[in-house]
C-alpha cells in the first residue's frame, strides 16, 4: 500500500524518482559533480557545479571526497530527473538529482560548501530555492570552498571558478561580493537578478542608493522588490 501511494504521488506530480537498478551501483567518482555507474553510464548532478580536477582548481579534490562521503552512507541510491531540464547533456551524461536514502546529494553538496548552484542557461529547476538557501548557509558559515577559496564569487548563472586568494585587501571586504548601487549585500551585477531571485535570497525590499543596474525599482521610488 505504501509503495502504491508513493507511485501515485510521483505520477501526480510528474516528478520521476527512479531507484537505481539492483545491479547498478556507483563505480567511480569522476569529480565533485559527476559519477560513473557500474552499468557504464555517467551521471552529471543537476543544477550544481564543483571545481574542476583537470584544471587543478581550488577545492576540486575536496569536493570529490565530499561527494564520495555522501554516497558512502547507508540508503538506497535514487536518481531523479527534472521536468524543466533535458535528461542528457551534450556529452551523453545523464542529468539527474541524486539521492542517497533521504538525502538530496545535490543540495547537500552545496550546503556543506563543496559545490555551488549552477542554473545553466538561467533555468531554475525544482530544487532551485533549496539550492540558494543552501549556498547562503554555506557562505554565512564559511564552509568548504567559501573558506578554502576566499576569492570565489557566487554566480548561479555561470560555471564555478574558484579563486584561492581573496582580492579583499581593499578597505571594505564586502565590496567584492556586494553591489555598491544598493543598500545591503545585493550580489554584484552581472548577472542580472530579478525580484523573485532577490526574495529567494531574503534580501527584499531593496534600497537603491546608486544606479539600479538590476532594474529592481519598477516605480522609481528608490525602493525595489516591495511586492
Amino acid at each position: 500500500m505504501r509503495r502504491l501511494l508513493i507511485l501515485f504521488l510521483a505520477l501526480a506530480l510528474a516528478i520521476p524518482i527512479t531507484p537505481a537498478r539492483a545491479n547498478t551501483r556507483v563505480a567511480s567518482i569522476t569529480d565533485g559533480d559527476t559519477i560513473k555507474l557500474t552499468d557504464g553510464k555517467s551521471v552529471r548532478l543537476l543544477q550544481i557545479d564543483t571545481p574542476e580536477l583537470n584544471g587543478n582548481e581550488c577545492y576540486a579534490k575536496e569536493a570529490q571526497v565530499a561527494l564520495a562521503n555522501l554516497l558512502n552512507v547507508r540508503g538506497t541510491l535514487r536518481l531523479q530527473t527534472d521536468p524543466k531540464i533535458e535528461t542528457k547533456d551534450a556529452y551523453g551524461r545523464l542529468l539527474r538529482y541524486l539521492f542517497k536514502g533521504k538525502v538530496n546529494v545535490n543540495v547537500e553538496m552545496v550546503r556543506i560548501g563543496a559545490a555551488t548552484p549552477y542554473f545553466y542557461k538561467r533555468v531554475q529547476g525544482m530544487y532551485s530555492t533549496q539550492l540558494m538557501e543552501a549556498v547562503q548557509y554555506a557562505q554565512a558559515n564559511k564552509l568548504g570552498l567559501w573558506s578554502a577559496c576566499p576569492g570565489t564569487k557566487l554566480n548561479p548563472n555561470s560555471a564555478l571558478t574558484t579563486v584561492t586568494k581573496s582580492s579583499t585587501e581593499s578597505t571594505n571586504p564586502n565590496q567584492t561580493n556586494c553591489d555598491p548601487n544598493y543598500e545591503g549585500c545585493i550580489p554584484l551585477f552581472p548577472p542580472d537578478l530579478n525580484c523573485s531571485e532577490i526574495k529567494k535570497l531574503g534580501l527584499a525590499p531593496v534600497k537603491v542608493i546608486g544606479k539600479d543596474v538590476h532594474r529592481l525599482d519598477a516605480d522609481g521610488d528608490g525602493i525595489g522588490c516591495t511586492t
